[in-house]
């Protein structure tokens, strides 16, 4: 049994380098011929084809409808811990149409119900992207702004994670892992207690808690970080906001997050390193400087 198990663990992990979606169909098929051929018992058997699907949903597109509703999910996960800010309606607002001017020169000007953002009430410095166009942004971080194109700069980044996906690149991730490791010990588990694997199965519902767990207390991979900090670099010169903003923004974290426990320190790359990346794409970008036609009305609304 022991030598079946780690037979049937290699060979979902060398079909999955192979092919994502071969995984599902050799090992599915590998445990029936060992079923048919008397290696293992029709119990164990069946119960590795049942885990494997687990692998076949993992790897389903997700719809945009799909997406959106996941980053509900995990958006009203993260309003558990933060409460809404509703003490300046037009900063919201101010805010939101920031947003809508960059994801409108953005590659998704339109997704399953748009985009959307929220002031988190809080000192702390961070800010939060969900699947399906859920921003968070705390008050703490838009006190660190100076300008509207420093704020623009927040903004991008955080629907630079929805473009690249990285929630649902996550979600992924862990289901098919998940489903992996289900895979392999499937028989043995069967064989020895007789086990129920509905919940090895049922993969997909642990997707949200997971997601939030990676935003909020562990946070995105430094690449990610990274990758996010210049495609935001391209989606402010396409919306006419100075990329180099972007650069004051992260000056500005590295002076002021001393002071803040928590937030940004915890779940990002130092604003150092961030600065360090970003400054090698930043000066490819050639936009007319108009930041001083926005400075009245960041002063009016901040």
């Amino acid at each position: 049994m022991d030598k079946f198990v780690r037979l049937l663990a290699i060979l979902s992990l060398t079909a999955f380098a192979v092919s994502c979606a071969t995984v599902a169909s050799v090992t599915g098929k590998g445990a029936q011929l060992a079923g048919n051929l008397g290696l293992i018992d029709n119990t164990t058997a069946q119960a590795v084809v049942k885990s494997t699907d687990s692998i076949g949903k993992a790897l389903e597109d997700i719809t945009p409808e799909q997406e959106y509703y996941i980053g509900r999910a995990v958006g009203a996960n993260i309003l558990i811990t933060y409460k809404i800010y509703n003490g300046n309606p037009a900063l919201t607002a101010y805010v939101n149409e920031i947003c809508k001017t960059i994801t409108i020169n953005s590659p998704r000007p339109e997704i399953y119900n748009g985009y959307h953002v929220a002031i988190l009430d809080t000192d702390q410095i961070n800010a939060f992207a969900t699947s399906g166009g859920h921003i968070f942004i705390t008050r703490g971080l838009i006190d660190s702004t100076g300008s509207e194109d420093a704020l623009a700069a927040v903004v991008a980044h955080e629907v630079a994670h929805i473009l690249l996906q990285h929630g649902l690149k996550a979600i992924k991730t862990g289901r098919i892992t998940q489903a992996l490791v289900a895979t392999g010990s499937a028989a043995a588990s069967v064989a020895t207690s007789g086990t129920d694997l509905g919940e090895l199965t049922d993969i997909f519902d642990e997707s949200v808690n997971e997601i939030v767990t990676t935003m909020v207390n562990k946070g995105y991979s430094q690449s990610q970080e990274f990758d996010a900090d210049n495609t935001a670099l391209s989606l402010m010169a396409s919306a006419g906001y100075d990329p180099a903003s972007l650069l004051d923004m992260l000056k500005a974290l590295e002076k002021s997050q001393a002071a803040h426990s928590g937030g940004f320190n915890s779940t990002h790359p130092s604003p150092a390193k961030r600065l360090a990346a970003a400054e090698k794409n930043a000066g490819s970008y050639k936009v007319t400087d108009t930041r001083s036609y926005r400075v009245k009305r960041f002063k009016a609304v901040m």
